[in-house]
């Protein structure tokens, strides 16, 4: 590959630069490569704590809605009087160039929908329960988003970064040592050939 390149001071001076400009790309993307691992680890215990209250809340709510049925009877008042929820919105932020999303869920207090003649506290508890579970999936939602579009960041950033070290920066490191040997060569062709002729000159003078 290094023969393709013409032997000559300015591709010598252009693969210099572009040398440097290799390498500092590379350290650049090293660096992001860091960031964005720190953030997605950072992420995930977040998400591995979230998802572990989810599952006790979750315990938690079923207790209390099992309860309730025995006491009430499979009762129907949170399926029939709950609406339906429509606050979920989603933000986002940037992270080294990466848009992280966030879950948002803008919902009133919750707010006893069913009537009190016929339920009771266990009924109470499992709706609180499950109100709070609401908030926390669509929070976890956007975490477990931001994972995957750290993931694929990473892995962009990971396959550009082995691209010029193992790629990109040998061969400009090639071309310029083929370059640099090649103009020597010539030049001491060169220096060879100017001694000779004032050599012969001086005999002639002679």
């Amino acid at each position: 590959m290094a023969e393709q390149i013409f032997p000559t001071k300015g591709n010598l001076i252009a693969c210099k630069k572009n040398l440097s400009l290799a390498k500092l790309g590379f350290d650049l993307l090293d660096r992001k490569r860091n960031v964005l691992m720190r953030e997605m680890m950072k992420l995930i215990d977040e998400a591995a704590g979230m998802q572990k209250e989810i599952g006790d809340t979750f315990i938690r709510s079923y207790t209390a809605l099992q309860s309730a049925n025995i006491t009430l009877g499979i009762d129907r008042s949170l399926e029939n009087a709950v609406p339906e929820e429509k606050g979920f919105s989603v933000t986002s932020h940037s992270i080294m160039g990466v848009d992280l999303p966030t879950g948002h869920l803008d919902s009133p207090p919750p707010f006893p929908y069913y009537g009190f003649s016929d339920t009771n506290s266990q009924l109470d508890y499992a709706y609180m329960c499950f109100d709070n579970v609401k908030h926390l999936c669509a929070k976890l939602a956007g975490i477990e988003n931001s994972v995957y579009r750290l993931a694929t960041a990473i892995k962009k950033t990971q396959r550009r970064a082995n691209m010029l070290e193992n790629v990109v920066i040998p061969k400009l490191e090639t071309n310029i040592r083929f370059i640099s040997s090649t103009l020597e060569e010539h030049e001491r062709e060169e220096f060879t050939r100017m001694k000779v002729i004032k050599s012969q000159k001086s005999k002639k003078q002679a």
